[in-house]
C-alpha cells in the first residue's frame, strides 16, 4: 500500500510504525512542517511553513491557525497528486495541529486514520484540576471548548482513530469513541533495562553518580505546572533536609510545553526561587534536555524517580523509566491509575500533598531494599502490556494494513 503519515514534528508518535510498514514492503512517505529537522526513519515531504494570523478575538483567532496548517498541508498534497501522481491508500495523521483538516479534499479515495490523543473538556481534566492557577470560570470553559472545536472535526471526517490509553480515549465523546482504537506507541523494554552499571556525570562537575547512589530524578519535557513542578520544588526541602546524602537530577526545559507562562520569568525560577533558601543547591541540578542515552542512564542509576501529571496526557518518559527498573512515586491521577497500581509497581501520592510527597520520596531514598519487588513489577507491568515489539507494534501494524477495521475498540 501506500501509506501517508501526517506530523508537523514527524516522527512524532510514529518513529517505530513507519519504518515497519516500509519493511513490510508498503510505500511510505511523511508530510511534516518545513520547520521540522529532526530526522525521519522515512521519506519525508514539507509543507509551507503556515501564515502568521492576525486576528481578534482570540477564540477565533485558535481555530483560524488550524485552518491555515491544513491549508498549507493541503496545498502540498495537491503538488504530491498533481505532479507526482501520489494518491495514498491510508493516511494517518495527528490532528492537533489542523493538518489534517482538508486532505478528505485532496484524496476523498484514502482511508482517513486519525491519532486520538486528547479531547479538551470543560470539568473533570486538565481545565479545572489546579485551583492555583485557576482563571476565570467562564472564561476558561469558553476557550477550552474552542479549542476542541477542529479535533471534533477531525475524528468526526475520519474513518477510524487510535489513542494510546484507556485513559485518553475516554476524555471523546461517546458517539465519537466508538470510532476509537486503544494501543499504546509502545515502550523499546530490549533497549531500556536495569542495568547496574549505569553511571552518569553531571556537565560542568567532577560529580559522577552510579547505580545505587542516593539518587532523586525528575523529568518534564518543560519544568512547568501541568507535570507538577511546582508540587516537586515544595516537597524537595524536607526530602533533601532528612537525606543528607541525596542528590537530585531535574531534565527538563526553561518555558512551558502545555499550560499557560507564569505571570513573569519562568515556572522553573519561580518555584526554584520558592524554595531555593531551603536548599542545599549543590545537591539539586538542572540539566535540561540530556540525549536520549543519557536519559536512560539516568532511569537506570536513580534510586527514586518522580512523576506529576494533571489529567491530561501520559509521558512516554514514565514508562521508559517502569521499564529500566525505576522505583516511581507517582501524582495519585487518572492517567497514573491506569499503569501504576498502588504498593504493587509504584507509589501513588496525591498531586497536592506536599508533605505526603516529601515522606514518600524519602522512605524509597532510605529504604532501597525495600522498593525492589516494585522495581521488578513495574518493568514486568510494562513488558506485559506496553512492550513495543511483542504487543504493541504488531496491533499498530494491523491497525494501519486494515485502515483501523480489525481491532477491538
Amino acid at each position: 500500500m501506500k501509506i501517508l503519515f501526517v506530523h508537523q514534528n514527524f516522527p512524532g508518535q510514529f518513529p517505530h510504525l513507519a519504518p515497519a510498514l516500509v519493511k513490510r514492503g508498503h510505500q511510505v512517505l511523511a508530510l511534516t512542517a518545513e520547520t521540522n529537522q529532526r530526522p525521519s526513519p522515512v521519506q519525508v515531504v514539507k509543507y509551507r511553513k503556515p501564515a502568521a494570523v492576525k486576528l481578534e478575538p482570540r477564540l477565533t483567532k485558535m481555530y483560524a491557525e488550524v485552518c491555515e496548517r491544513g491549508m498549507r498541508a493541503a496545498f502540498a498534497a495537491r503538488q504530491l497528486r498533481e505532479r507526482h501522481g501520489f494518491v495514498p491508500d491510508v493516511i494517518f495523521g495527528h490532528p492537533g495541529w489542523g493538518e489534517t483538516l482538508f486532505l478528505r479534499e485532496v484524496w476523498p479515495e484514502a482511508k482517513l486514520l486519525v491519532y486520538a490523543e486528547l479531547m479538551y473538556k470543560t470539568t473533570g481534566l486538565d481545565t479545572d484540576f489546579d485551583p492555583e492557577f485557576a482563571k476565570s470560570a467562564l472564561e476558561n470553559r469558553i476557550s477550552t471548548t474552542a479549542r476542541a472545536a477542529h479535533l471534533i472535526q477531525s475524528i468526526v471526517q475520519a474513518d477510524a482513530a487510535l489513542s494510546p490509553t484507556e485513559f485518553q480515549a475516554a476524555t471523546f465523546p461517546p458517539e465519537l469513541r466508538a470510532k476509537i482504537t486503544i494501543c499504546h506507541d509502545g515502550v523499546d523494554t530490549a533497549r531500556l533495562v536495569p542495568n547496574p552499571q549505569a553511571s552518569y556525570t553531571v556537565p560542568g562537575t567532577d560529580l559522577t553518580l552510579r547505580a545505587g547512589d542516593e539518587v532523586l530524578t525528575f523529568i518534564n519535557r518543560s519544568l512547568e505546572p501541568y507535570r507538577g513542578y511546582h508540587s516537586f520544588m515544595r516537597a524537595l526541602p524536607d526530602v533533601l533536609a532528612a537525606r543528607p546524602e541525596a542528590q537530585v537530577l531535574i531534565i527538563g526545559e526553561e518555558g512551558q510545553s502545555y499550560g499557560g507562562a507564569p505571570p513573569e520569568g519562568s515556572w522553573k525560577q519561580k518555584f526554584l526561587d520558592e524554595v531555593k533558601d531551603r536548599l542545599d543547591l549543590n545537591r539539586v541540578h538542572f540539566l535540561g534536555r540530556v540525549p536520549y542515552p543519557d536519559f536512560i542512564s539516568i532511569m537506570q542509576l536513580g534510586r527514586v524517580h518522580a512523576y506529576l501529571t494533571y489529567p491530561f496526557v501520559l509521558s512516554w518518559s514514565l514508562m521508559e523509566a517502569m521499564a529500566a527498573g525505576a522505583m516511581v512515586v507517582a501524582s495519585d491521577t487518572a492517567p497514573l491509575r491506569e499503569v501504576i497500581t498502588d504498593g504493587v509497581n509504584g507509589k501513588l501520592v496525591d498531586f497536592f500533598d506536599i508533605k505526603g510527597w516529601s515522606a514518600a520520596l524519602t522512605d524509597a531514598l532510605a529504604n532501597p531494599e525495600r522498593y525492589q519487588p516494585m522495581r521488578q513489577a513495574a518493568r514486568a507491568s510494562i513488558i506485559e502490556k506496553y512492550d513495543l515489539e511483542t504487543r504493541c507494534l504488531p496491533r499498530l501494524i494491523d491497525f494501519v494494513e486494515t485502515a483501523g477495521g480489525t481491532l477491538d475498540r
